[in-house]
């Protein structure tokens, strides 16, 4: 008697790491290598940057709607970052992962923390895999976020703290991926999906 098939589960790919690596650039990438993949857009309640669209790369909301939504427990994890809120719908992730896709969420390292919590404690019924990215060096970091040019320098400086500090916790990911060239990354992620898509088959 011929086997059940198994319903495809869900992959939930998490790029995390800290700010100025490049998170955003090679997450576009990736999504042009692999069109099986889906994007999790988070909301945000920052200012676009030169170049983002509503819907696209963020959902931009002003504050008091954000705080209706975590009243509402909307996302599966939000987090003040650098003076801003940031937050991961939850039922849209959800619907997606439950459709058996590969859906890749870009978040900061606070926000990784929390959906690991998440995903440990069952919130999330599909497989999950969190990756972390880091620059070549501090020093190419540090050119990175003052090739931005969208904040002042107090602020590049703080970020490079806070960015030094998130660098401690990269032993708590899956993968590490050395973001010196934003193909390679992208490339490497990949590889990294498609072993990872092949063992939810498995399980």
């Amino acid at each position: 008697m011929a086997k059940k098939l198994r319903k495809k589960r869900g992959l939930l790919v998490v790029v995390s790491g800290p700010s100025g690596v490049g998170k955003s650039t090679v997450v576009r990438r990736l999504l042009k290598l692999d069109k099986n993949l889906t994007l999790s857009i988070s909301a945000t309640t920052r200012p676009p940057r030169p170049g983002e669209t509503h819907g696209e790369h963020y959902y931009f909301i002003t504050q008091a709607e954000f705080d209706k939504k975590v009243k509402k427990n909307d996302f599966l994890e939000w987090a003040k970052v650098h003076g801003f809120y940031y937050g991961t719908p939850l039922s849209e992730l959800k619907d997606q992962l439950s459709q058996g896709k590969k859906v890749v969420c870009e978040v900061d390292v606070q926000g990784a923390a929390s959906i690991k919590q998440a995903v440990e404690q069952g919130k999330i019924n599909a497989a999950a895999v969190f990756i972390f990215l880091i620059p070549p060096s501090v020093d190419i970091l540090a050119f990175r976020l003052k090739k931005r040019r969208t904040e002042d320098q107090e602020v590049v400086n703080y970020r490079l703290r806070a960015a030094i500090a998130e660098l401690q916790v990269m032993e708590k990911y899956d993968y590490i991926v050395v973001n010196d060239k934003v193909e390679s990354a992208a490339e490497k992620i990949k590889a990294i999906i498609n072993v990872e898509k092949e063992r939810t088959l498995l399980n």
